[in-house]
């Protein structure tokens, strides 16, 4: 990398790099319209971005009868959910359906299974007896169908294709037309701390209880688009879900001593809830912080016995893509409203004793506060409930409600990562009520529009909750190790392979960083570095107003930004979704050129402290006591040269100079009277992903000053020069002087060349792992023996 810098008269200054005609490719790729990656435009979708006048979406409604087989441990059985549906489908397209598709994602716990079969591994050098169990005797769970019939109880004919079930119809239905069909079923749940899965239960050894938290637990539509028709393409575990909208009545059937949250309105609290839990329910919905509704001193007496009766919680829910549930006697139970708009929110957490201090402090806060700031920077909530549900080592999504891990120690205490993770995961899985329960996008196709758009909008959240939140994503800075990465090295290297955010989730290698961390911090730095947030809050907040309770595709997203905001994105777009490049752009070079004035006496006293400033000849240093010359012998051998001072101004130079000055005209003179200093940078985009220069001048006099130019400067080459004219005497340059573009190589931005160190860990083979420092305080406090865990 060379720097230069001289002083030399003033100037035209060339500009280096590499012309639109020698790189003919370059601005066109870089800043070509997306015109070819985006589906034409068409009465369903629009080039602005909006829904069209012919737009439409399915709808399907279902009413849900479940129950829950609860057996003790000691049985030897395995608890089980049975269940019974009635769909009622609505073909609100304009095409006629011969056969329905529906969704059993539950059959990837079948051993013979897609997500199973070509899961692949390595034997690592020590295996634990679990993992054994799992390869030998894999849980064999999944959907039994016993029972698909239509609405008169007339069997009907259907083909279950792994993850999927076909039922074809007696006869097409048409557009506009109406029907209703019954399912029965079962399966085994799964222990989620053993198996894993997004949905199963969480059992407690010392007690004998289980905590259920139940999803993708009855046969689902699957979603008919404009865009794709059946979207049936074979759940693997990572693509999630693509889901209609429609109304919902749920039972749930039960032991006796368990309370159930779910999505949707309780319509039978005076069946399953005592007089004075009603009570604290009803105080809960006015209150404006968290009201006990289950103590943690009820939850501890009825957790220590079994009911034999049972009862059945009754649920319903408007206008919603999916249900879930959560069921168990160990629930402690709050709530408080949260205003929105002109509607309240009752935000709801339910949790064991084992969540405590922390979820009885945070949890509730959390999904209130997490309602009201999504409603600012999206569309309001206008779903009656909000729940957070408490299970270790969690955190899934659906409708109203949602599973959150974050323990605390046995004894209480937790670590800060502990608790600010509990309060991320808590703000991140509410905020999927927004992305995409509300503006619902296809999971199974595109995951970073319902991952990467909450996550970052997560990260507005929470720096609302705390200007020191210590945030894992969303910081620019955050994700330049994964931006790095080698796209072209197998997975496993020190540098791991990276795909486009436009990848298909089942092909995504590092899905956090892919799917919710670069989009994330890509939406950030558009907010903050490339459209200011005026301009990026309106149209983000027109997408959600838009598409919410519709089903947005990536062009609806792009060109709604690009609409509502009139800056052209898709240079933006290009680069950060549909490409691997990253942000590395070079302070290559820099010339300092200063006009030289024509006043001949100011000239001299210019040009004298230039030649001060000058580094001397070493040889003529050492010359000068070393060796005596010719001339210093010779005094025959000097002439007028030996004497001359090229510096001195001349009578004759300052005579010139006052006839020049007197022919300028005013604005003339006055600009002549500033010293002007110019500057040539040349920068590189080494990196290949385009993005704004951001400059900071430091000069010689201490002040500092920021400049900000568009990327719109690379549309041509990818070696540019561009001139700066300063008032000042400029001291250093810095490229990217606050982090905000993730630029991967801070060592090459600045003038003059400046490394940036990083540290490295000292350590022996085996350490003991430190208490977190609550414990440590707590320990200091109570004269307790520290030890390590």
């Amino acid at each position: 990398m060379l720097h230069q810098r001289t002083l030399v008269a003033f100037g035209v200054l060339a500009v280096i790099g590499v012309s639109a005609q020698d790189s003919p490719r370059y601005g066109r790729d870089k800043f070509r319209q997306l015109d070819q990656e985006l589906p034409t435009p068409n009465e369903q979708r629009t080039a602005s971005g909006a829904p069209g006048h012919a737009y439409w979406q399915m709808k399907a409604d279902y009413d849900i009868k479940v129950e829950i087989d609860d057996p003790a441990a000691s049985s030897g059985q395995t608890p089980k959910l049975t269940g019974t549906e009635t769909i009622t489908y609505h073909n609100q397209s304009p095409d006629k359906l011969d056969y329905l598709w529906l969704q059993l994602d539950g059959n990837i716990f079948e051993p013979n299974s897609d997500a199973n079969t070509t899961r692949t591994g390595t034997i690592p050098d020590s295996v634990s007896l679990d993992q054994v169990s799992k390869w030998v005797k894999p849980f064999d769970g999944g959907f039994r169908i016993t029972s698909v019939s239509d609405g008169a109880g007339s069997k009907l004919k259907y083909t279950i294709n792994k993850t999927m079930m076909r039922i074809d119809l007696p006869k097409a239905l048409a557009p506009g037309a109406v029907y209703s069909f019954k399912i029965g079923w079962w399966f085994p749940i799964n222990d989620r701390m053993k198996v894993g899965g997004r949905s199963g239960y969480e059992y407690f050894e010392d007690e004998d209880n289980y905590l259920y938290t139940v999803a993708q637990f009855y046969p689902r539509m699957c979603a008919y688009m404009d865009y794709s028709g059946w979207m049936h393409k074979q759940f693997l575990g990572s693509g999630e879900f693509t889901l209609d909208f429609g109304d919902y009545s749920l039972s749930i059937t039960v032991p006796s001593d368990h309370i159930v949250g779910a999505t949707g309105v309780l319509q039978n609290e005076g069946a399953v809830l005592s007089a004075e839990q009603r009570n604290r329910l009803a105080k809960a919905r006015t209150a404006d912080k968290p009201v006990m509704i289950v103590t943690p001193q009820e939850a501890a007496e009825v957790e220590k016995k079994k009911a034999t009766g049972k009862k059945t919680w009754v649920f319903k829910a408007q206008n919603v893509r999916d249900v879930a549930f959560a069921s168990s006697r160990k629930f402690i139970w709050d709530g408080q409203n949260q205003a929105v708009g002109s509607h309240n929110v009752l935000c709801m957490s339910f949790y064991p004793k084992e969540g405590n201090p922390l979820w009885e402090q945070y949890s509730t806060k959390v999904v209130a506060h997490t309602i009201k700031t999504y409603s600012k920077f999206t569309c309001d909530y206008i779903y009656p409930v909000a729940i957070s549900v408490h299970t270790d080592r969690i955190g899934m999504e659906y409708p109203m409600i949602c599973f959150n891990g974050g323990r605390p120690e046995k004894d209480g205490t937790y670590s800060e990562r502990t608790k600010y993770g509990m309060i991320g995961v808590i703000i991140h899985e509410v905020g999927h009520n927004f992305f995409p329960m509300i503006i619902n996008s296809d999971e199974r196709q595109w995951t970073w529009m319902d991952e990467g758009l909450n996550t970052f909008v997560q990260y507005l959240t929470e720096q609302e909750w705390d200007h020191d939140y210590p945030s894992w994503r969303g910081k620019p800075r955050n994700i330049v190790d994964y931006m790095k990465g080698d796209p072209n090295a197998e997975p496993g290297k020190v540098k791991a392979r990276i795909e486009p955010i436009m990848t298909n989730s089942e092909s995504i290698t590092q899905f956090g960083n892919n799917a919710y961390g670069k989009p994330c911090t890509a939406l950030n730095i558009l907010r903050e570095t490339v459209m200011g947030r005026e301009l990026f809050d309106h149209a983000f907040k027109t997408y959600a107003e838009r598409w919410k309770f519709k089903h947005p595709t990536p062009a609806d997203f792009f060109r709604t930004m690009e609409d509502a905001s009139a800056v052209d994105l898709d240079w933006f777009w290009r680069g950060w979704f549909y490409t691997t490049d990253h942000v590395d752009i070079e302070l290559a070079n820099l010339r300092y050129k200063r006009m030289d004035p024509r006043d001949p006496m100011l000239a001299e006293k210019l040009k004298r402290e230039d030649k001060g400033r000058e580094v001397p000849d070493l040889s003529r240093q050492r010359n000068m006591t070393a060796v005596s010359t010719m001339v210093d012998r010779d005094p025959t051998t000097r002439d007028f040269y030996n004497t001359y001072d090229p510096l001195t101004a001349s009578e004759r130079d300052m005579t010139a100079y006052e006839k020049w000055k007197n022919g300028l005209k005013p604005e003339e003179l006055a600009l002549l009277n500033e010293e002007l200093h110019l500057y040539e940078l040349q920068f590189k985009n080494i990196g290949g992903l385009v993005m704004p220069i951001i400059l900071e001048w430091e000069y010689f006099d201490g002040t500092k000053e920021v400049e900000r130019i568009p990327a719109e400067i690379w549309r041509i080459s990818d070696d540019i020069s561009k001139v700066f004219v300063k008032r000042k005497e400029v001291k250093s340059v810095t490229v990217d002087p606050f982090l905000e573009t993730a630029d991967c190589d801070l060592n090459n931005n600045s003038w003059p060349p400046r490394m940036v160190p990083t540290r490295f860990d000292v350590f022996k083979d085996r350490e003991w792992k430190k208490p977190n420092p609550m414990q440590i305080e707590r320990n200091r406090l109570t004269g307790g023996e520290m030890k390590g865990q």
